[in-house]
């Protein structure tokens, strides 16, 4: 009987042993935290040499805001439509209004962010409801992120828009939305004599989609002034340079971003890719686009590598 004991008792030692190595060979799944968006601004306007204009969030006639509420960091761009100045409007003041109302938007934390549209519609609205219209037209941007969820969220109306970039690689972009050639999509608030005669779309309209995203992604958000004069392998060699989530570091890169764009928006002999574009409709045309140009960096990291 004592033999017999011994016996089981060694065997349920070694079921217990069994067991416990098992768990021990199953490391558990790392739980993953919240992120954020570390972000850096930077741009010019056509008309000058530099303007370092962080104080209003805008280059000439592009604007942008960078917001956060409880559950989102948010960043947005628009671009003006020149065109109104032949009328005596300030190209500026639509884009800029726009966009400081959508940062009011995501401050007030009063719409679902998993629609960015929203965003876009509800800005628009107070836009049409101003006793004095805001005469204007601009393309619109903007890509929420989602710190629990690690997700982006986003709506572009026109031709600004925004890459995901993962490990060296672009693994999400935007849809251009162009009527024809150098014509985005874009919102628009025209005067009563010009009702029916300027393009005006509805925010409904705008590119809508949802990717998930990892630490050490990048997502560059720009106006046309940058994507015109700057190509995807251009753009990606700067990415490769960012190789840490400091707040210098990306502004910086941002910074070298906009310079490269803008001077070679200005180079008669350059193959840019606005160029190319109007070489495959059959307009006979060589060099960079000189236009305002917005560029804002924002790096995904951790809550933990900020503390």
């Amino acid at each position: 009987m004592q033999s017999l004991a011994l016996g089981w008792r060694l065997l349920s030692r070694a079921i217990v042993s069994g067991i416990h190595n098992e768990f021990q060979l199953k490391p558990r799944a790392k739980v993953k935290g919240p992120v954020q968006f570390v972000t850096g601004c930077s741009g010019f306007s056509k008309s000058v040499t530099k303007t370092p204009n962080f104080k209003n969030w805008s280059f000439g006639d592009d604007a942008y805001f960078v917001a956060k509420n409880t559950s989102y960091d948010v960043i947005g761009v628009a671009d003006g439509v020149g065109g109104w100045r032949n009328y005596g409007i300030d190209p500026a003041a639509f884009p800029r209004t726009l966009m400081n109302i959508c940062e009011r938007v995501v401050v007030e934390d009063r719409l679902n962010l998993s629609s960015p549209v929203k965003v876009i519609e509800a800005s628009y609205q107070e836009l049409l409801e101003q006793k004095t219209p805001l005469i204007g037209s601009s393309t619109a941007c903007i890509v929420a992120l989602n710190r629990e969820e690690r997700r982006v969220y986003s709506a572009n109306l026109g031709d600004s828009g925004f890459l995901i970039i993962r490990d060296g690689e672009i693994v999400h972009r935007s849809e251009e939305q162009q009527h024809y050639f150098n014509t985005p999509f874009q919102l628009a608030v025209a005067p009563p004599s010009q009702q029916g005669l300027v393009l005006s779309d509805s925010p409904s309209m705008a590119d809508s989609s949802s990717f998930p995203v990892e630490e050490g992604d990048v997502i560059m958000l720009g106006t046309d002034g940058l994507f015109d004069n700057l190509s995807e392998d251009m753009l990606l060699r700067h990415i490769s340079d960012l190789q840490d989530h400091k707040p210098e570091s990306v502004q910086q890169t941002a910074s070298c971003i906009a310079e490269e764009a803008h001077l070679l928006s200005f180079d008669e002999n350059y193959l840019s890719p606005f160029a190319l574009s109007a070489i495959d409709m059959g307009i006979d045309f060589i060099g960079g686009k000189p236009d305002d140009i917005t560029v804002v960096i924002a790096k995904i990291t951790s809550f933990s590598d900020s503390i």
